[in-house]
């Protein structure tokens, strides 16, 4: 990716920081986990490894940021003046760490007027983290990420599927999306954990990202990642799709993919919407 704009080295510091302190507390205290409350009738829960993620993140960007905005995946919305945003989700794959399932992330963004600019994803269990400044591409600790192996059949995709909250069990679009892709991809992955989705695509490790009403508070962050290392991201109908946080969940279905895999699950998507 070129490099132009602003580089956010100070903000993308911090927040690096950031993650990875979180990181070592989940990774710490990963076993001794206590679900604390269930959000929704679908069993969505929070537990106190979120809050105390959370805790320290948000004590890092309110010290060294105290003007900005932040939207936290616990905390909701802490308000203050400007255009800027951090978006802040201290523990993506909640769900999987009540169970002992060991597959979860970090995710921090920035957001100038609702765009985002930065996006870090750090995964505890390996001690990786992946980040991203708009226009500068995306780097990992071994440098910029390489993008996709070469020689995987696009008729053939390895996809990571993820749906928000709100979405019922039944609702007949995200069926009928998760059964074409069933259909006509070698895997679906449904990871619990989208970070995780947004870091294997933009390392080249999975083909493919399909999302249907998608969380806000990790989208911005993980599709920018993807984004600067060379996927592109399309609306369902196959229109350029901007990742954004606000206003309603049905701005933010999408489709990520790169050149002929791309182009293919456009075609099969499209079938069924």
């Amino acid at each position: 990716m070129p490099n132009n704009g602003p580089d956010f080295a100070r903000e993308r510091q911090i927040a690096v920081a950031a993650a990875e302190e979180a990181g070592g507390l989940l990774r710490r205290r990963f076993g001794a986990v206590h679900c604390l409350r269930t959000k929704d009738e679908y069993g969505d829960v929070q537990v106190d490894l979120d809050l105390a993620a959370e805790q320290l993140v948000l004590g890092r960007i309110r010290r060294h940021f105290p003007d900005d905005r932040i939207l936290s995946e616990e905390a909701g919305l802490l308000d203050a003046a400007g255009e800027r945003t951090w978006l802040v989700d201290p523990l993506d794959g909640s769900n999987n760490v009540v169970i002992g399932l060991p597959a979860y992330a970090v995710g921090i963004g920035l957001c100038l007027a609702g765009v985002p600019v930065l996006g870090v994803v750090h995964e505890p269990v390996t001690g990786e983290t992946w980040h991203a400044v708009r226009g500068h591409g995306a780097h990992g600790s071994a440098g910029a990420l390489a993008g996709p192996a070469p020689g995987l059949p696009a008729a053939a995709p390895v996809v990571a599927w993820t749906q928000g909250y709100a979405v019922r069990r039944g609702d007949a679009t995200a069926v009928a999306l998760r059964g074409v892709l069933e259909l006509h991809c070698r895997r679906v992955l449904q990871l619990w954990a989208p970070l995780l989705g947004w870091s294997l695509l933009a390392r080249g490790t999975i083909d493919a990202f399909v999302g249907y009403r998608a969380e806000g508070v990790d989208l911005p962050t993980g599709a920018l990642l993807a984004a600067e290392a060379g996927v592109e991201l399309r609306t369902l109908a196959g229109a350029p799709f901007t990742p954004g946080f606000a206003g309603d969940d049905s701005g933010r279905s999408f489709v990520a993919a790169r050149g002929e895999t791309l182009a293919y699950l456009l075609r099969e998507v499209g079938a069924v919407i």
